[in-house]
């Protein structure tokens, strides 16, 4: 399937691993010009060099820096002044006790998860709206829908980014501007894949042991029963920032494994 996207201006944040390298990887694939985003010109650089290797037609550059701040944000705009389509993907997470979540921890975890997302989206939406199209896409979680006990402050950031997308996109009645958020479920992501390898081990259990586990005791809502590849979830993403998917504004586009249970 042609996802129309050649020649459009995709900015991926936080997309030199995980869940951003992959959708950057299939932005890519389609013709896109897609920025990849990361906090060291390193990481950025080798990310690049990744997906040429793999697609050699690729049009990619790259920018560094770090969105936890106004200024990164600013420095982001100021190197890129258009985008068609902004992938909110950079984030963070950690497993902490509530007790134990100190106010910097909340501010950080807004500052990256929720602000920077806020900042670009506020930069760049009046120019969608002047050219009349445009794709927003927040990649939450299914942590939005169900907090996890583990990492509060990691759900509610989530939370708000789909109340932050839905709230967008309202104000894009009437255009071909749209903004949506799109929930992944568990994924092997690099991160996830260190936390599990490194759990396991003091579990004294193997990966794949560790996997079985946390998916009948931990989500055991989960239909997959296994840990979503990156790939699974740039392919939700592609589509939604593809002119193919102008009917999907304001949703909350769960590609959760069926770990969630609610119907709407």
């Amino acid at each position: 399937m042609d996802l129309q996207l050649k020649d459009k201006v995709a900015l991926v944040t936080g997309s030199t691993a995980g869940i951003g390298f992959a959708i950057t990887s299939r932005l890519a694939s389609e013709g896109a010009e897609v920025v990849v985003n990361g906090r060291t010109n390193e990481h950025v650089s080798e990310a690049v060099a990744r997906i040429t290797k793999r697609f050699s037609a690729a049009n990619l550059r790259g920018i560094a820096a770090d969105l936890g701040s106004a200024e990164g944000c600013n420095e982001v705009v100021r190197q890129l002044p258009r985008v068609d389509i902004l992938v909110n993907n950079a984030g963070i997470f950690e497993p902490k006790p509530f007790e134990q979540i100190s106010d910097t921890d909340w501010e950080k975890f807004f500052a990256v998860n929720v602000m920077s997302g806020v900042r670009l989206s506020r930069s760049y939406l009046p120019e969608m709206k002047k050219r009349n199209w445009g794709r927003i896409v927040f990649i939450s979680s299914e942590s939005a829908l169900q907090i996890p006990a583990e990492m509060i402050h990691y759900g509610t950031t989530k939370t708000a980014q789909l109340a932050v997308a839905r709230g967008m996109a309202e104000t894009c009645a009437g255009t071909e501007v749209t903004v949506n958020s799109v929930l992944p479920g568990p994924t092997a992501s690099e991160g996830v894949t260190e936390f599990v390898d490194q759990l396991a081990k003091q579990n004294q259990q193997t990966p794949h042991e560790f996997e079985k586990e946390f998916f009948r005791s931990v989500r055991p809502t989960s239909i997959l029963k296994r840990f979503i590849k990156p790939d699974e979830i740039a392919n939700v993403v592609a589509f939604v920032c593809s002119p193919l998917a102008s009917a999907i504004n304001g949703a909350a586009v769960r590609a959760d494994g069926g770990v969630v249970r609610a119907i709407a």
